[in-house]
């Protein structure tokens, strides 16, 4: 089954002088499953192609369906309840909410989507043994390290049980061993759920556990690659 589908996908940005094209006609798709890496240099177009299929910004042209759904079709408040439902996001420097302990962050997607608050915790609680911060549950983002922030971020992404997960550089933000281990804790979880996983890297060490790797470069797609996933 095919989770996100891109169509001739452009993204165009008001300039000084000239408009600016940060993505260029893209065609993509992601099954169920699957777990594609966009790679490329600074400036591509990852993290706005990340963005525009995550739903977090429109294309300029072109279009983009999660799950069959054309998101050009939604207002506004499909579209939230599409990122909220079925899309989970990973960012580069965490995102997590400064007032709330790894469980409440963790528990967050479900509470916003008017779960009850003794259930979204007990997942919560559950998901934070599976990424190895069981006894961190109490703890608020700033007494964490850099990688435990990833790993808490990881699991707020799945909680709710997303078709497509987004990760935007999700280790780009670490050092060496916690990056190793973030990676190592991405691909598992791709595994064990069969989410569809669309992952920015400009690190081939990162896109080595990917299914494919969709090298970009100035906008476009300058070519596809088989990956080498172990």
């Amino acid at each position: 089954m095919t989770i996100l589908e891109v169509e001739r996908v452009e993204k165009t940005y008001p300039g000084g002088e000239a408009p600016v094209a940060a993505v260029r006609g893209v065609s993509l798709s992601v099954a169920a499953g699957e777990l594609v890496a966009l790679m490329g240099p600074s400036g591509c177009g990852k993290s706005t192609l990340l963005h525009v299929c995550g739903a977090m910004d429109t294309p300029t042209r072109g279009r983009v369906a999660i799950e069959g759904r054309d998101l050009s079709s939604l207002d506004d408040g499909a579209l939230t309840r599409v990122r909220r439902e079925r899309v989970g996001f990973v960012f580069q420097f965490f995102n997590l909410l400064p007032t709330l302990t790894v469980a409440e962050n963790i528990a967050l997607p479900l509470l916003l989507s008017g779960g009850s608050p003794g259930e979204a915790l007990e997942r919560a609680a559950a998901l934070a043994n599976r990424v190895g911060l069981g006894h961190r549950q109490r703890h608020y983002p700033q007494q964490l390290s850099g990688g435990e922030m990833q790993r808490t971020a990881i699991a707020r992404a799945v909680v709710h049980r997303p078709a497509l997960l987004i990760a935007d550089e999700p280790t780009g933000n670490l050092d060496s061993a916690s990056g190793a281990r973030v990676l190592d804790l991405l691909r598992d979880v791709h595994e064990e759920t069969g989410i569809a996983l669309l992952m920015a890297t400009h690190a081939p060490d990162v896109a080595r556990i990917a299914s494919r790797v969709v090298h970009m470069r100035d906008g476009l797609i300058e070519r596809i690659d088989a990956g080498v996933a172990v």
